[in-house]
């Protein structure tokens, strides 16, 4: 059975995979881990499914480390 994007309980050991969405359920942790300038961008959306193993904990990081190079 495949994860759930959707309605799925989302922590930063949830791992990314092949079925990762972008869902409303993924924007809200990515706000509340990010605050409220949190945004996806198309170039963030590829590097999340890159195929590269990583968990939302890694894509939270991701996000904050490129805030801090703009």
């Amino acid at each position: 059975m495949a994860f759930d994007w959707h309605s799925a309980e989302l922590t930063r050991s949830t791992p990314v995979d092949a079925n990762y969405k972008n869902s409303q359920n993924v924007r809200r942790f990515m706000l509340s881990e990010c605050g409220e300038g949190f945004r996806f961008d198309r170039d963030f959306m590829a590097w999340i499914r890159n195929d590269t193993p990583k968990t939302l904990g890694d894509v939270v990081e991701e996000w904050k480390r490129k805030q801090c190079s703009i």
